[in-house]
């Protein structure tokens, strides 16, 4: 089929893959209620930076006088560039009944398709954001015009990097097939950079609202000129306009030129990928092999819910993929590292004991517990016809919680000693975060059996069950809260500085009681849920 007949085909593929996409979010009752919650709770960032992008408009007297407008420009299409390859490696590395859709369209219809609907994604999810700021900075500056322009310029950028995002994410897979070792190395070196790049913008953004010299000398250096030309023609027929240069054409036409050749190496890319296996050294096809290790050490080996334990933490070991949620705290432990890092003198032990119980105390309940009947579904029907009670095994799913949790909650304070944290304060933060830790792995498994999420969705190349967002958010908010109110009276106790007065014992005899309470009802009632589980 010759090229028009491909993109033609493509289009079609695309329109329907984004309305599958719009009807996944929309037609779960779930899904769409974890989506409004997102969208209140980073909608309220967007309030606040409309009447500052209203102010720009209206105080802008040229390009140059825009905040950072030349770094903004350089970042962007790297950002999307970036963005478009992760999405592939996540989720549009394959396509859905790719047996009957590969038999039917050559293969760059499908890759044509795919693009097109991420594409669409993109602007519905970043769209409609940047469209509003952008329509408020029009208003301050008294012109309509800007809103066609952008997106005429916008348009050659977002298209052409996210077809070589996709090229490079195919590449990507291609080699994490053939070096099945790397893939192990590369997640966990893709959550560092991920936990840095959020440190790191913290600080950038304490700078910069400080007016740091360095960090804008920094920006400048990795200013493109010609990229930053090239954004600029989207002030065209306003009065930031400016005299279009050589470079800002002859950008225009690199990024209209790449694209069919991006288009051309994706579709190669692809359709190896696609229409290919991996053979080993003999010729035949790899098989995955048990290395061993499954049976329980002590103390895991002492009880049937410690053997269930072990269980667990071997599966996620063999399958890291399962723990893909807990990248979501690194947004919210980032800004808690720079107020660490920036402390000095006898704060900083302290902190980071804090800090150590924090973190322990979440991953007890968000590595294992935030949706039990989700990772538990291939396997339900035999857990079901087992001897075991759905108390052993509810408890099993606590106690891998615990066994992450309780080792970063107790020894993290116990090494901050050596930054001078006195060996009772670690000891009583270390008390206290197992002690927190427990409840918040009781608490998880009662809100993850809540809401369950059974579905599949591809991460890296691979297919993976996650929790529902709100479930993660809300946990992170209860949990987070508390554990913070716990370390609070734990510090005024070993400081000496806690007055044993009748208001705060009503008050901290309420705060034990909430977390008690709330937490065993949460694991009473996740026993409920797997006892009363139906297979359907």
């Amino acid at each position: 089929m010759n090229f028009r007949g491909d993109v033609r085909h493509g289009l079609r593929i695309g329109r329907a893959e984004f309305v599958r996409s719009l009807r996944g979010y929309l037609g779960d009752t779930r899904r769409l209620i974890g989506l409004v919650f997102v969208v209140l709770f980073f909608g309220g960032s967007l309030l606040f930076a409309l009447p500052a992008a209203y102010v720009f408009g209206r105080t802008a007297r040229s390009v140059t006088a825009i905040p950072f407008f030349g770094p903004a420009a350089t970042a962007v299409p790297v950002m999307v560039l970036l963005l478009a390859t992760l999405r592939t490696l996540e989720r549009i590395g394959r396509i859905e009944s790719e047996e009957l859709v590969l038999t039917t369209v050559h293969p760059r219809a499908v890759v044509v398709g795919l693009i097109t609907a991420e594409v669409g994604r993109l602007l519905l999810w970043f769209g409609i954001p940047v469209g509003a700021f952008v329509t408020a900075f029009a208003l301050g500056l008294g012109t309509p015009v800007l809103l066609v322009t952008s997106g005429v310029v916008a348009l050659p950028i977002i298209v052409s990097s996210a077809v070589w995002g996709y090229a490079i994410g195919i590449g990507v897979l291609r080699v994490l097939r053939r070096l099945p070792g790397v893939r192990r190395v590369l997640r966990g070196l893709g959550i560092l950079l991920l936990l840095g790049f959020v440190v790191v913008s913290q600080f950038v953004g304490r700078q910069l609202v400080e007016g740091g010299g360095a960090v804008r000398g920094l920006a400048s250096t990795f200013t493109f000129g010609p990229m930053v030309e090239y954004v600029a023609l989207a002030f065209a027929g306003t009065p930031l306009a400016q005299p279009t240069s050589v470079r800002s054409i002859a950008v225009a036409i690199a990024l209209l030129a790449l694209t069919p050749v991006g288009l051309t190496v994706a579709t190669k890319q692809a359709s190896v990928f696609w229409f290919t296996e991996t053979p080993n050294r003999n010729g035949a096809r790899q098989t995955r092999t048990s290395t061993g290790g499954f049976s329980a050490p002590r103390p895991f080996a002492w009880t049937q819910s410690g053997r269930i334990a072990w269980g667990i933490l071997v599966r996620a070991r063999r399958h890291p993929q399962t723990l893909s949620h807990l990248v979501m705290a690194l947004f919210f432990i980032g800004p808690l590292g720079t107020t660490v890092v920036q402390s000095s003198g006898d704060a900083i032990g302290p902190l980071i004991a804090g800090t150590g119980v924090g973190l322990g105390t979440y991953l007890a309940g968000a590595a294992f517990g935030l949706n039990p009947l989700g990772d538990d579904r291939p396997q339900m029907p035999l857990l079901l016809l087992t001897e075991t009670s759905p108390r052993t095994i509810t408890r099993g799913r606590l106690f891998a919680g615990v066994a992450v949790g309780i080792p970063v909650a107790v020894l993290v304070p116990l090494a901050s000693i050596g930054l001078r944290t006195r060996p009772l304060d670690a000891l009583a933060f270390g008390v206290a975060g197992a002690g927190m830790c427990l409840t918040a792995s009781m608490f998880a498994v009662g809100l993850g059996s809540a809401y369950p999420i059974y579905e599949e969705r591809a991460f890296w190349g691979t297919e993976s069950v996650v929790p529902s967002t709100l479930v993660m958010v809300t946990y992170l908010f209860v949990v987070g809260g508390g554990t913070a109110l716990g370390l609070v009276v734990t510090w005024f106790a070993v400081t000496g500085n806690l007055s044993l007065t009748p208001v705060f014992g009503i008050g901290f005899g309420l705060y034990l009681l909430l977390t008690v309470g709330v937490s065993y009802g949460s694991y009473r009632y996740a026993v409920r849920r797997y006892r009363r589980y139906t297979v359907t």
